[in-house]
């Protein structure tokens, strides 16, 4: 939490826009070491790495502290993650869906569902396999009683790993974990899901290979790919200003109204949810709360509804293009808040984190072997759950752009299910806590 060497966020942007502009740049490198390194380690993963390493060495950090005249300390955030997730993401998913073919998503097949739904099964056994495997060598990394017992503050990962924010803190309220403690359950949660994330990323750039291991049909997936292809070279035009303009206009047009009615659902949504005489149910339904849940959902409707217009046509002036700077904006934010140093802050948490990881890592890929499923499937199936909606679209569009959608349907999916699906979780993490 000490000060970083820059904290003005105009000074913090421009690093992160260097240091993805260093990306692209290397990555276009046809010959020497960088197309050699390239061919090892995606862009993308790169473009989220490079940031994390700013944060690790203190230059730049999302969050920090200071001392004011009298000795107060004062808590500071960079506003640059709150900013991408919350008006770029959004506009990202508007151009990047305008193209899409709603019919081929649907025609993607029950795999996709399949994988999301073994994630999510990954992350409720992943949670007490790991208590009872740590247990073994370290029972009080997974001890404690009453509101310090470690098994209610792993409730939260829980609800984090398979629906989001306003899951996480639904579960912080069903089972009460000692406030105090719960920071270090905030950073098993941003340390983990980063490392997995990484790891996924780095997957992308070797998913031919894993697609043949698992011997997977990707035929569906490329026969959606091609069609967004033929369409945009059907309507590619080299843009105008107000090509350009319009497109804009639309995407954050959409993302205002999204923003404007997210206001209002959210806040009749959280009222009728307390209205709710069980609080069990009032939990279940919390995320109906979450503004960001709003915004992302009417956001996608909005666009998806744009899809049936001529407004389609402006991806041949580039509207997934400039849907890809913002997600590529929105991936540097990511890694900005990942510090590496933080791994070694609990690492008996830590470990219990991975290892639950690794469960649900390994669920996944068992089922994607049995049902041939490709890599695109166990990839954003996972993320849906584990990053939510904030970093689902991600990944489905490091495949291709037209897929980024797929993954904020999922992430929707997990909004629903999390606290339920959490609450399981807790329940069993309970028992192997007492086993």
């Amino acid at each position: 939490m000490s000060e970083p060497i820059f904290t003005n966020d105009a000074i913090v942007f421009g690093i992160l826009l260097i240091s993805l502009g260093f990306v692209f740049y290397t990555e276009n490198i046809k010959t020497g070491f960088w197309a050699k390194f390239y061919k090892i380690v995606p862009g993308l993963f790169m473009a989220y790495f490079v940031p994390a390493l700013f944060t690790t060495f203190r230059i730049i950090a999302p969050e920090w502290e200071t001392e004011n005249a009298v000795g107060e300390v004062v808590k500071n955030e960079s506003q640059l993650y709150y900013v991408a997730s919350r008006f770029l993401l959004p506009a990202a998913l508007v151009l990047m869906t305008l193209s899409i073919d709603l019919k081929a998503i649907f025609n993607l097949g029950s795999k996709a569902l399949i994988m999301f739904f073994t994630g999510t099964i990954g992350i409720i056994i992943g949670g007490p396999i790991a208590i009872l495997l740590i247990s073994i060598f370290s029972p009080e990394t997974v001890g404690g009683a009453d509101f310090d017992a470690v098994w209610r503050g792993l409730s939260t990962l829980a609800g984090s790993w398979i629906g989001g924010g306003a899951n996480q803190t639904a579960m912080l309220e069903i089972y009460q974990y000692n406030p105090s403690k719960y920071g270090g359950m905030v950073i098993v949660d941003i340390v983990v899901a980063n490392i997995w994330m990484a790891v996924l990323l780095i997957g992308i750039g070797k998913k031919d290979k894993i697609n043949k291991w698992l011997k997977a049909d990707t035929s569906a997936i490329e026969e959606l790919k091609l069609k967004v292809i033929n369409f945009t070279k059907k309507v590619q035009k080299n843009p105008t200003l107000t090509d350009f303009m319009i497109m804009l206009a639309i995407a954050f047009g959409t993302v205002g109204f999204g923003h404007f009615a997210s206001k209002y659902l959210s806040q009749f949504f959280s009222e009728f949810v307390a209205s709710m005489s069980s609080q069990t149910w009032q939990n279940i339904f919390s995320f109906l709360g979450s503004g960001f849940f709003w915004i992302i959902s009417v956001s996608t409707i909005v666009a998806i509804g744009l899809s049936f217009t001529k407004a389609k046509n402006y991806e041949g002036a580039g509207a997934s293009k400039i849907g890809s700077i913002f997600i590529y904006i929105l991936v540097a934010t990511i890694g900005m808040k990942m510090d590496l140093n933080q791994a070694l802050e609990n690492p008996g948490l830590m470990v219990v984190g991975l290892v639950w990881m690794t469960i649900h890592a390994g669920l996944l890929i068992i089922v994607a072997k049995i049902i041939k499923a490709p890599y695109f499937f166990l990839a954003v199936g996972s993320q849906a759950n584990v990053g939510g909606a904030a970093s689902a679209p991600i990944v489905a569009q490091a495949f291709h752009p037209s897929l980024a959608t797929v993954g904020v349907l999922l992430a929707v999916f997990g909004y629903a299910i999390g606290t339920i699906a959490a609450i399981a979780c807790t329940i069993l993490m309970e028992l192997a806590a007492t086993f």
